[in-house]
């Protein structure tokens, strides 16, 4: 079965692809997201109400009427038919098998009546399948009724093309002119919000062709969401797709961060049963079906930690209407049917108004980079404003922990060592003050090169922190090698410095936490970790860049995968330089 849904799913994604509109991979991503969440979400619908029914209870479906899918595509009448056929044959067989044996010169009495008793169950089921055939065309039907029975003629023409089989441009006009403005009009409930938001926007650009839309709607209609085996081998399906994406799209790493590195920022965050976890720029929500993944595997014993898991525990919140529907749909994929993903602005909250109850434990992002914000009224909303988005989700994920919280981020390096501008010190300088800055791991060059067109990308580090400060030390790990090739193409190598990451970040958390007289007098170190005083950060005027003392400078015996992310790392630190040195003469030339 996985395979059979392997060649369903790359099949509908290459009839999609044929479409004039749909040529470009963001495209038919789209296209094939929000085909697969239409029906998925029926699928789950069907289960939930024969739940309700075993249970003597009312289920009201989100989606209803001629809106669902299996109304408007007529899939289930399909299947129906498409059984029958079978039951027939199966049927026409049994029939010629009886008449040979009938005609047999040698006949078998035994053998005969088990033919017969074969085609009475043969023609039983032919007579099942028919009367099924009736019953889903009966179903259609009635959904339809508030069209049939219109006095619109329009609304009647679509009854009747629905009845006849939607296809071509009378299938666009359908989901345009009725499907979609109904779905953005869904309200009252968490999960018609999610289905509102999904579609307020999306599809961004629809599929020009009916007939491969037709055809595309026919492979999908195929998949069987009611499945648990199904749901998992479509969620890696589906994660292969954003991980081509991400190698491909360029897109300014919103859409996907590379799975080793989320990975290894679960590990070293280790979300727990009862924790929420947050992502305030959540894009394809890797970070979330990760900390799922995770905590599934190491922690789940009981029922009712599953649900509190599954329903209370992820959240987020994302800005654009592709990568909204891309997270949603990976979560749906991953077994988390109603995640808490808001469509929103994440700057455009005032973050002096949180309270406890809009915080969370856990905090697992990747905000985007280099982006800004030069609306007066968002900048209003940090004590310490900005137009660099980067330094103002800082002040965003310190302001939405929980005092017993932990976060895990990636930022670009620029804020580390940045202090041509007041809010970059006086965000750090309140990091360090009021929260404990734990760790922080210098990746290489090379590891976001799919967010640009060429190059090796920005030049990143990864911040762990957690509310309990103030930062005493912080603990610094140098990695050159991430398990992957520093491209665009991202291809998996041998060489990789995380294990080595989190097994030298734990030896020295068990040091700290040994008694003084049962411990080294050194922690664990190798020549890629190293810690500092936060009296020296202060210093530096809060730069907190990761130069590796024990760095040496012979790059005789280094291997080039380390010597082109060395290279590449000076370089995005001379561009940073350079940038701070143009704002510094622009604020001149303004004073004069």
């Amino acid at each position: 079965m996985p395979n059979d849904l392997d060649a369903q799913f790359w099949r509908a994604c290459d009839i999609l692809r044929r479409d004039d509109n749909t040529q470009s991979l963001l495209d038919y991503v789209e296209q094939i997201s929000w085909l697969l969440f239409l029906k998925s979400h029926e699928d789950q619908e069907d289960t939930r109400a024969d739940e309700a029914e075993y249970a003597g209870q009312l289920y009201e479906r989100v989606i209803d009427g001629f809106y669902r899918w299996s109304v408007w595509t007529g899939g289930r009448i399909e299947q129906a038919r498409s059984l029958s056929l079978e039951a027939q044959s199966a049927l026409r067989t049994l029939q010629k098998n009886l008449v040979a044996l009938e005609s047999s010169t040698k006949k078998d009495p035994q053998e005969i009546k088990n033919a017969h008793l074969a085609l009475e169950s043969g023609e039983q089921k032919v007579q099942i399948a028919s009367e099924r055939v009736e019953t889903e065309q009966q179903l259609q039907r009635d959904a339809l009724k508030p069209l049939i029975e219109s006095s619109e003629e329009e609304d009647r023409y679509m009854a009747e093309a629905i009845l006849g089989g939607l296809t071509g441009k009378t299938l666009i006009r359908f989901l345009t002119d009725y499907l979609f403005p109904h779905l953005r009009e869904l309200s009252g409930t968490e999960e018609k919000a999610v289905i509102r938001q999904i579609f307020e926007e999306a599809p961004s650009k629809m599929v020009k062709d009916g007939f491969i839309l037709r055809d595309a709607i026919a492979v999908v209609d195929t998949i069987d969401f009611h499945a648990v085996e199904n749901i998992h081998t479509l969620s890696h399906l589906y994660e292969s797709l954003l991980v081509r994406m991400g190698r491909e799209g360029g897109m300014s790493g919103e859409f996907y961060t590379p799975r080793p590195i989320i990975q290894f920022m679960v590990e070293m965050v280790d979300p727990k049963i009862g924790e929420t976890v947050y992502d305030p720029a959540c894009g394809s929500a890797g970070f979330l079906v990760e900390a799922y993944a995770h905590m599934l595997e190491n922690q789940v014993s009981l029922t009712t930690q599953f649900k509190k898991l599954r329903d209370a525990t992820f959240y987020g919140q994302e800005k654009k209407p592709l990568p909204y529907l891309l997270g949603v749909m990976n979560t749906v994929l991953h077994e988390i049917p109603v995640p808490h993903i808001v469509r929103k602005n994440t700057l455009s909250d005032d973050i002096r108004k949180y309270t406890e109850k809009d915080r969370f434990n856990i905090i697992l992002t990747n905000p985007p980079f280099g982006g800004t914000e030069n609306v007066d009224s968002i900048k209003a909303n940090f004590p310490y404003p900005s137009s660099a988005t980067s330094i103002l989700f800082v002040q965003h994920i310190m302001h939405r922990l929980r005092r017993d919280g932990r976060v895990g981020m990636v930022i670009d390096e620029g804020v580390l060592f940045k202090s041509s501008e007041r809010a970059y010190v006086d965000t750090k300088k309140e990091l360090l003050e009021e929260y404990n800055l734990y760790a922080i791991v210098s990746l290489p060059a090379g590891v976001f090169a799919n967010v640009v067109s060429s190059g090796m990308g920005p030049k990143t580090d990864l911040l762990f922190f957690d509310h309990l400060g103030p930062t005493k030390q912080i603990w610094y790990y140098e990695v050159s090698t991430v398990g992957f090739s520093l491209t665009k193409t991202q291809k998996p190598i041998s060489e990789n410095n995380l294990p080595d990451c989190l097994e030298m970040w734990r030896a020295y958390q068990a040091w700290l936490k040994a008694p003084a007289e049962e411990r080294s007098a050194e922690p664990p170190q190798n020549e890629r970790c190293w810690i500092v005083p936060v009296e020296e950060v202060v210093k530096k005027n809060f730069d907190l860049s990761a130069a590796n003392p024990k760095r040496k400078n012979d790059f005789s015996h280094r291997p080039p995968e380390e010597l082109i992310a060395d290279i590449a790392d000076k370089q995005a630190r001379i561009s940073e330089l350079i940038g701070e040195i143009q704002e510094l003469l622009a604020g001149e030339d303004n004073h004069a």
